[in-house]
């Protein structure tokens, strides 16, 4: 009786979970188009984070980088620009961040950083999904103003921060 009790209850749990993950794509259709500047196309019903206050942010400390595992691709554009940067498309290796992977292409025109796309990132449970709502646009912005990699990592997401930080370097080196 006991092993018929605890099976119903392991398939109860499991069917909760299955059901809680299926429910969390319309959060992640959010934050794909957060990320990419485009309006949210996902119901009213998907969890919002927007009113919650601001992480605080930490300067990173320049390190050796280490080498990539992931292939980079480059996009380059002939023309060059007196601003430091190639114009064109130049995707950065794609870094382990422990939860995921995070993978940056930088779109840069006119010599400067004009976009950020963000190929790559842990997505696969709700609090990479909460996390990254609020950090990926954060760093996005303060790399637009800096116009570099040397932007400061929001606390409570670490290691996304510091492994876009690096996928980004390698897509800006290219773009030298």
């Amino acid at each position: 009786m006991k092993r018929l009790v605890f099976s119903l209850c392991f398939i109860a749990v499991s069917a909760a979970y299955v059901w809680q993950q299926k429910q969390s794509t319309p959060a992640q259709t959010q934050i794909d188009a957060e990320l990419l500047g485009e309006p949210a196309t996902a119901p009213s019903s998907a969890p919002s984070l927007h009113g919650s206050a601001s992480p605080a942010v930490f300067r990173l400390a320049a390190s050796g980088s280490e080498p990539a595992t992931y292939s980079a691709g480059v996009v380059k554009v002939a023309s060059s620009t007196g601003l430091g940067y190639v114009d064109g498309a130049f995707t950065g290796p794609a870094v382990n961040a422990y939860y995921g992977i995070v993978q940056i292409q930088a779109v840069v025109q006119g010599g400067r950083v004009a976009r950020l796309k963000v190929l790559q990132y842990p997505s696969d449970r709700q609090t990479s999904i909460a996390i990254n709502r609020q950090a990926l646009p954060i760093l996005r912005d303060e790399v637009i103003a800096a116009q570099s990699a040397q932007v400061d990592i929001v606390s409570g997401a670490t290691l996304t921060s510091q492994a876009f930080i690096r996928s980004l370097d390698g897509a800006l080196r290219q773009a030298h």
